[in-house]
């Protein structure tokens, strides 16, 4: 087996994993509702997912088609459940980062840099998510374990972008992965502190 093949392997268990983390969240957000969840880093991920099933067609990766397609429904079902009708400047602000990261680096510079662009939007639109955790100290709807599976399926996806040699996409997906396990860490520490509190609390009343 050469590296193509290994790193188009790779490619498809990323699928397989961002389904996966996806899921994860969703069933965390059905159980213990939408504390600490960013309404504007999700509303990203779809405004992103349809620039990456653009950008898969040109670049005739399947692979990375089906990374946006597959997370697509569930991404929209977690949106349904933060109520984003009740939050349009959210939105709106939301599309305009990335109109201005994503579509205008497209329409000026090609594809290059519209990947660039996104690079820079999957980084930051992690960054909702982060100041979320660090302010508010509910984070039940927050999957630590979803954003841990994305970090890794990033670094499947950063071997797959090298055996494709799409080195645009890799630096995106390598800053977006690093961003994907602060988040987790700062999940697992909410959730430890949230159980702390609620063994305190327990004992006090005992």
């Amino acid at each position: 087996m050469n590296f193509h093949s290994l790193s188009v392997g790779l490619g498809w268990m990323a699928v397989i994993l961002g389904v996966f983390a996806t899921y994860a969240q969703l069933g965390r957000v059905s159980r213990f509702g939408v504390g600490g969840v960013s309404l504007a880093t999700w509303v990203l991920f779809v405004y992103m997912g349809s620039f990456w099933i653009t950008y898969g067609v040109v670049a005739r990766s399947w692979e990375v088609i089906f990374g946006s397609l597959l997370v697509l429904p569930m991404q929209l079902a977690l949106l349904f459940r933060l109520r984003p009708w009740r939050h349009l400047r959210v939105v709106a602000q939301a599309f305009s980062f990335f109109f201005v990261t994503c579509v205008v680096p497209t329409m000026l510079w090609g594809w290059l840099g519209g990947v660039y662009g996104t690079g820079v939007a999957m980084t930051m639109n992690r960054g909702p998510q982060l100041l979320e955790l660090l302010r508010e100290p509910d984070a039940s709807g927050v999957s630590a374990g979803s954003w841990a599976v994305g970090a890794i399926g990033a670094v499947l996806w950063v071997v797959y972008y090298v055996g494709d040699h799409l080195w645009a996409a890799l630096v995106s997906t390598a800053f977006a992965g690093v961003a994907n396990a602060a988040i987790a860490v700062l999940a697992v520490w909410r959730h430890r502190q949230a159980r702390q509190n609620l063994i305190r609390d327990t004992v006090f009343v005992a």
